[in-house]
C-alpha cells in the first residue's frame, strides 16, 4: 500500500482552517491526537505536501535535551525555505522562548504551516515548553497567517496540553485520528468486504501494518507469510506500544494481558493478574481498569444494554491487532524467533475462529449504528448498538438496537453474529429467539431480529420475525460515504 488511502475528511478539515488563516490573515491551531502508528505524521506530511504553502516540520525526539531539543527545531527552520533569509536564525539558543521568536520573524507574510510533531516529549524535556508556546502563541504567531499543528501519540499528555488549567487552554482545535476504517482498509488492499474486515482487524487499520501488506491477500495468507519473519509490523508494532505503554510487568500490564487472554469480567481479571499472589484486591484493581479505560484507552468497557441496568460490565482490548498479540501473535512471534515459523502460524490458526468471532462484535455493532444514523435500518429512532447478557452469561445476545444507552427507552432489535465459514441456520436462528425474549425491553410485536453472518443464512431458513440480514457487504457499506447501503 504505497499510496496515500482514505483521510478524505481530515484533510478537508485541515485545508478549512488553512483557508481560514488566508482568508483571516490570523493564525490557527489544531492539536492532532491519536495512538502510535494511527498515522499522524502521514496524513499531516500529506496534507503539507498537498497544501502548495511553506511549511516546517519538526519531529522531536524522544530522550533529548532542551538544547538538543531546540536546536533540532532550528535546523528544520533553516532548511525549510519558510524564511527567505535563513542564514539570519540562530543556530542555536537558551530556549524555547527564542526559538519561537526566531520562528516568528522567519514567517512570511503569506500562509505558512508549521508542524511540531511527538509534542509530549518536548513537554517532558522541558516544563517550560508549554508556558514558552502560550507566550509565543498569544504575542506573536498568532497575529501571522500560519496554521500551527501539534501533534502527539500520547493521547493523555496532548488532552492535558489543552486542558483547562494548562497555558495553551482554549488556543487550538482539536483532532482526534482514528485507524483507517474497514472500507478503506478493504479498498487500499483491494480485498473482497469479507477479506477486508478479517484485514481490519488483523491490523487494527494501522497503516505501518497495512504497508507491508500485499495486495489482494487474505488475512490468513498473510499472516502465514509474516510467520517467516519474526520482525514483520503485524508482530513488531504491537509489541512495540505494550513496551512503550508498560515498559515493565506491573500489575497495570498484567490486567492488559488478563484481558488479551480472555478474561473478561472484573473478578476473572483481578484473578488472573494477581497470579500466585491472589486476586488483585478491589481497590488496587479499579483505579487499574479506570486508567486503562479512561487514560491510556487501551481497553474498552461494554456494558449490557437493555431498558433495566445491568450488570456485570466486560472489558476487552480496544485496538484488534494488539488483542490478537496478546492472544496469539506473541506466542507465533516466539516461535518464529526458534526457527518454527510453521508452527507459529498453525498456533494462530487453531485460535483464529474463536478470536475472529469476538473481535468482529464491536465492528458489526458499530456498522450497524452508522447505518441507523444514517436513517438505512428498517427501524427508527436507533442510536446505539450493543450487546446484552445476564450474570450467568445465559443467554448472551451480540446485538441490541435501541433508543439511548446504556439503560434504553425501548429495543428496536435483536440480534447474533455468526461469523463462520457455516451459513446461519435453524438452531441459530432458534437460540437468538429464546435468547431475545429475556432481554428487559424486549417486546414480540414491536421488536425485530438481525441475524450478522459472515456465510449468509442457510437455504430455506424460515426467516420470520428477522427485519435484517446483516453481510460483510452491508458492514463495508456502512463506512462509505456514498448513502444508503444496497439491498
Amino acid at each position: 500500500m504505497d499510496e496515500f488511502i482514505g483521510r478524505a475528511s481530515e484533510l478537508a478539515l485541515l485545508r478549512k482552517r488553512l483557508d481560514r488563516v488566508s482568508s483571516a490573515r490570523a493564525g490557527a491551531a489544531v492539536a492532532i491526537r491519536g495512538r502510535r502508528q494511527v498515522g499522524k505524521s502521514r496524513l499531516v506530511q500529506e496534507f503539507c505536501d498537498r497544501a502548495g504553502v511553506p511549511y516546517v516540520f519538526s519531529t522531536a525526539t524522544k530522550g533529548a535535551s532542551p538544547v538538543e531539543a531546540v536546536e533540532s527545531f532550528l535546523t528544520e527552520l533553516r532548511d525549510s525555505g519558510v524564511s527567505e533569509e535563513p542564514e539570519l536564525l540562530p543556530t542555536g539558543g537558551r530556549g524555547w522562548p527564542e526559538a519561537f521568536r526566531a520562528l516568528a520573524s522567519a514567517l512570511p507574510d503569506t500562509p505558512s504551516v508549521v508542524v511540531l510533531d511527538e509534542v509530549p516529549w518536548l513537554t517532558e524535556q522541558d516544563a517550560a515548553f508549554d508556558g514558552a508556546l502560550q507566550t509565543a502563541w498569544d504575542r506573536l504567531l498568532s497575529r501571522r497567517p500560519v496554521l500551527l499543528l501539534l501533534l502527539g501519540g500520547d493521547i493523555h499528555m496532548m488532552e492535558r496540553l489543552t486542558a483547562y488549567d494548562r497555558p495553551f487552554y482554549g488556543r487550538a482545535d482539536h483532532l482526534v485520528l482514528g485507524p483507517l476504517n474497514p472500507a478503506e482498509v478493504g479498498r487500499a488492499l483491494g480485498l473482497s468486504a469479507a477479506d477486508a474486515i478479517d484485514a481490519s482487524l488483523v491490523s487494527g487499520g494501522l497503516p505501518g501494518i497495512l504497508r507491508a501488506w500485499p495486495h489482494g491477500t487474505p488475512a490468513l495468507a498473510f499472516l502465514e507469510a509474516e510467520c517467516q519473519d519474526p520482525a514483520s509490523p503485524v508482530f513488531s508494532i504491537p509489541e512495540s506500544a505494550l513496551m512503550a505503554e508498560f515498559p515493565g510487568p506491573d500489575q497495570a500490564r498484567r490486567a492488559l494481558e488478563a484481558v488479551g487472554s480472555g478474561d473478561r469480567t472484573f473478578a476473572n481479571i483481578a484473578a488472573t493478574a494477581g497470579g500466585r499472589e491472589g486476586a488483585l484486591p478491589s481497590g488496587s484493581l479499579s483505579p487499574l481498569l479506570r486508567r486503562l479505560v479512561g487514560e491510556k484507552r487501551v481497553l474498552a468497557l461494554d456494558e449490557p444494554l437493555s431498558t433495566r441496568p445491568g450488570k456485570p460490565a466486560l472489558y476487552r482490548v480496544a485496538d484488534s491487532n494488539l488483542r490478537l498479540y496478546l492472544a496469539a501473535l506473541r506466542a507465533a512471534q516466539e516461535q518464529t524467533r526458534r526457527g518454527r515459523p510453521e508452527v507459529g502460524y498453525r498456533l494462530i490458526e487453531r485460535r483464529w475462529a474463536t478470536w475472529r468471532g469476538r473481535a468482529v462484535e464491536p465492528v458489526v455493532r458499530e456498522s450497524l449504528e452508522l447505518a441507523a444514523l444514517d436513517g438505512d435500518l428498517p427501524w427508527a429512532e436507533v442510536e446505539a448498538v450493543g450487546g446484552w447478557w445476564n450474570r450467568q452469561f445465559d443467554p448472551e445476545i451480540d446485538l441490541i438496537g435501541a433508543d439511548r444507552a446504556p439503560v434504553a427507552g425501548a429495543i428496536r432489535f435483536a440480534g447474533s453474529v455468526k461469523w463462520l465459514n457455516t451459513a446461519f441456520d435453524g438452531r441459530d436462528l432458534a437460540a437468538l429467539r429464546r435468547g431475545a425474549v429475556q432481554v428487559p425491553g424486549f417486546d414480540a410485536a414491536r421488536t425485530g431480529l438481525v441475524i450478522a453472518s459472515a456465510s449468509g443464512v442457510a437455504p430455506g431458513l424460515d426467516t420470520e420475525g428477522v427485519g435484517l440480514v446483516w453481510r460483510p457487504e452491508d458492514v463495508i457499506a456502512a463506512w462509505r460515504p456514498s448513502g444508503p447501503r444496497q439491498g
